[in-house]
């Protein structure tokens, strides 16, 4: 188990103490025998003993590695200062690879300058080659410029390596926010069908008590049916405000189909009769579709209730083994209701959740009235 979290540590640290053992790696191996002849060399000139200053060009080509990624540039010039160094003077080390590491480092971290570090870089390493040849140094044209080449090919893949992790970053970005878009979609549809529902008919069934005061046994069934809606609508509330709570999963526990004949019952105590009947049985898995097909069933009654209060609503529900259809028809306008005016948002929100689903869904007049129709696969994924 402590092994296990070791890794975790690590990665805990600062930045700079996990490059550090990488300078302090080559310094190691620039102490070897068995790697003495073959260091990195440019100019052919013959080495020089080791002595102090070869131990300040181990100090500016390793310890710098420490914060090539912190300090990109200053990684660059104290390693790129000890490099010249050891051309110039033949203090020729295995910390030579050092200097590839901070083109790297610095292609691939580096945020501001970089072209006039690119160019800097250039003109030094030319100004160098020169020094070499006026030094006496061999190498020739040939030599200088593979040189050069693979300094380039370091700066280059730092550079490929910045433009794939900002690619990575956006990418990332975008998933996050199109997840977050998502769901405050889903809960703003979750919303609206609760909200407007219970409401719906809660004003409804208040409207109507204001004229059964003559009536006090109608008056009093009037106003338990506002409390009893009241206190469904809170229930349904606590049930979609688990979607917020990390503690739950991603689905809200919203009522099922087999609350159907409680929704029904509550539309006509509002005043709207309503025929209902359900047909086969369910299947055991049926995913989300139990739930769109309750939203498909609430969101219908709340427009009955809204746009034709008091014209007969039917309501058929058929479970077959893999789908199951709903269909909700009102014949006609019906009454005046005291809820008036809509966004449309109930019925686009409808056709998206069928939509994932990859069902079927229509909503258009018929006559006199309206009907909405519906197909959902059974067992579809949330």
């Amino acid at each position: 188990m402590k092994l296990q979290r070791i890794p975790d540590r690590w990665r805990r640290l600062d930045v700079t103490v996990r490059d550090l053992p990488l300078g302090l790696l080559l310094a190691a191996l620039s102490f070897l025998p068995t790697l003495q002849g073959h260091e990195t060399q440019v100019g052919d000139l013959p080495a020089s003993p080791f002595g102090p200053m070869t131990v300040v060009v181990l100090v500016l080509e390793c310890l710098p590695l420490a914060v090539r990624r912190k300090y990109p540039a200053v990684c660059l010039g104290l390693v790129s200062l000890g490099f010249v160094i050891s051309l110039l003077g033949s203090y020729h080390t295995v910390a030579g690879t050092a200097v590839a590491i901070a083109l790297l480092s610095a292609g691939a971290h580096l945020e501001r300058h970089r072209r006039t570090a690119a160019a800097v870089l250039t003109a030094v390493y030319a100004a160098v080659a020169f020094a070499l040849v006026h030094l006496g140094s061999n190498e020739g044209v040939g030599g200088f410029t593979a040189f050069y080449l693979l300094m380039a090919a370091a700066w280059c893949m730092g550079a490929w390596l910045r433009r794939t992790r900002a690619a990575e970053a956006e990418r990332r970005r975008l998933v996050a926010e199109a997840t977050r878009t998502a769901e405050r979609a889903r809960i703003a549809r979750e919303l609206h069908d609760v909200v407007t529902h219970h409401v719906t008919a809660m004003v409804v069934q208040a409207e109507a008590a204001r004229y059964l005061t003559a009536a006090p046994d109608r008056l009093d069934q009037a106003l338990t049916a506002v409390s009893d809606t009241g206190r469904l609508a809170v229930t349904d509330l606590r049930h979609l405000l688990d979607l917020l709570n990390p503690d739950h999963g991603t689905e809200p526990r919203t009522p099922p189909v087999g609350r159907l004949l409680t929704l029904v019952e509550q539309t006509r105590r509002a005043g709207q009769p309503v025929e209902f009947t359900e047909e086969g049985t369910p299947a055991a898995s049926t995913g989300s579709a139990d739930l769109v097909a309750y939203r498909i069933v609430q969101e219908s009654l709340t427009n009955a209730l809204k746009y034709a209060h008091g014209s007969r609503t039917s309501v058929r529900v058929r479970h077959r083994e893999r789908e199951i259809s709903v269909e909700v028809s009102t014949d006609g306008s019906g009454a005046s209701s005291p809820i008036r005016g809509g966004s449309g948002r109930g019925l686009a929100g409808l056709r998206e959740r069928v939509d994932v689903l990859g069902g079927d869904f229509s909503a258009e007049r018929a006559g006199g009235g309206f009907v909405v129709r519906a197909r959902l696969p059974a067992g579809s994924p949330s």
